[in-house]
């Protein structure tokens, strides 16, 4: 079985649920809304996808410690189908954001200038070819104009404190709906293409979406990678093949499961040779089994300063319920009871110390694995 991986950079889980493309993408697919990410930020969040660990096991956990990721240690996905003969090419926004060891090409598109979706139609197509001809193929794709969009009007424009971008979230939602509508209909052109070449006849679809991204939600955090909050950390991902079910799992998951879900749908064991695997196949649950998922975040709130921490400095652990988050650079802690403040807004850390504490044992356990 092929593979067909999308990742849609910056795409919200909200508008994710009510686009008209996605929607119709959904209705067909193995879906997962509630995917937690490790970090709110490309680099890490995309180094745990292709692992299946935290960046606090692979080596990166901030926007500067992709140098440190442990190759040698970390086995990823393309090396995984690398191994079984795959053919495996990348398009990407630059030479950071995964770790390229394992494909064949690994190709930077200028996120500028590029028809993002005739540059992947073409690479579609190619690898089609290749399909005809009996060549199993890993083609991963990166969309990545709303980053861009964000990256060139707010991050350029604006920092994490600027009143005029806080006190104007209508407008902030209003460019950000534009920068998703354009992701949307790319993504219905894509889905329309493959269905008119048979192409899932026998070929996996991967679509997830690597972080959120902050429309003034919080003062402190005009895009993303600062906080462990809701908005940033909530991601989905969808499976989809005519073999999988079709199904909507609103149960928490995390981006680690991503890595040894596409190894057990590929039939692919996890080797032993590396590190264990941290994540879990989402099989299980997609076949009634209750297995709950805590999921560990990290970020780093770069203060006063223009530039991210080298390391994380906020962490945070979560359940399908409760949200908790440790400050490391201020030495505080916040406690959310999520189902009746999703917004994150009553800190009980004070009032719920049974729970606190229960949480912060969590948290200890997962440093400690």
């Amino acid at each position: 079985m092929n593979l067909l991986f999308i990742t849609m950079d910056g795409a919200r889980r909200d508008r994710i649920l009510k686009a008209k493309n996605y929607s119709k993408l959904i209705e067909k697919g193995l879906f997962f809304p509630t995917t937690i990410t490790y970090a709110p930020f490309t680099i890490a969040a995309m180094h745990a996808v292709f692992s299946g660990m935290y960046g606090t096991r692979t080596g990166v956990d901030s926007y500067w410690s992709n140098i440190n990721f442990k190759k040698d240690l970390c086995k990823t996905l393309p090396r995984y189908v690398k191994d079984k003969g795959y053919t495996t090419y990348a398009d990407v926004i630059n030479k950071l954001v995964l770790p390229p060891i394992g494909f064949d090409e690994f190709v930077i598109h200028d996120e500028l200038n590029d028809n993002l979706t005739e540059r992947h139609l073409k690479l579609i197509d190619k690898f089609n070819n290749s399909r005809k001809n009996g060549e199993n193929f890993f083609l991963y794709l990166h969309y990545s104009n709303i980053h861009t969009g964000i990256m060139e009007k707010v991050l350029k424009k604006y920092n994490n404190f600027s009143e005029e971008y806080f006190e104007n979230k209508d407008k902030n939602e209003k460019f950000y709906d534009e920068l998703f509508s354009a992701a949307d209909d790319y993504l219905g052109k894509i889905i329309d293409h493959c269905n008119e070449i048979n192409l899932f006849e026998d070929t996996l679809l991967v679509v997830m979406s690597d972080h959120g991204i902050s429309v003034g939600e919080k003062l402190g955090e005009r895009a993303y990678g600062v906080f462990c909050y809701d908005y940033t950390l909530i991601s989905t991902v969808l499976f989809y093949n005519k073999k999988l079910p079709n199904l909507k799992i609103d149960q928490q998951v995390r981006s680690i499961d991503i890595l040894p879900t596409i190894l057990e749908i590929l039939n692919i064991p996890p080797d032993s040779n590396f590190m264990p695997i941290q994540g879990q196949s989402l099989i299980p649950i997609s076949q009634g089994m209750d297995e709950p998922r805590i999921a560990f975040s990290q970020s780093g709130n770069p203060l006063d300063s223009n530039k991210p921490p080298k390391a994380p400095n906020i962490y945070s652990v979560r359940t399908d319920e409760w949200k908790y988050i440790k400050n490391i650079h201020d030495d505080t802690e916040e406690l959310y009871f999520l189902i009746d403040d999703p917004g994150e807004n009553v800190n009980l850390i004070d009032t719920a110390q049974e729970k606190a504490d229960q949480m912060r044992s969590e948290m200890d356990r997962i440093l400690n694995s």
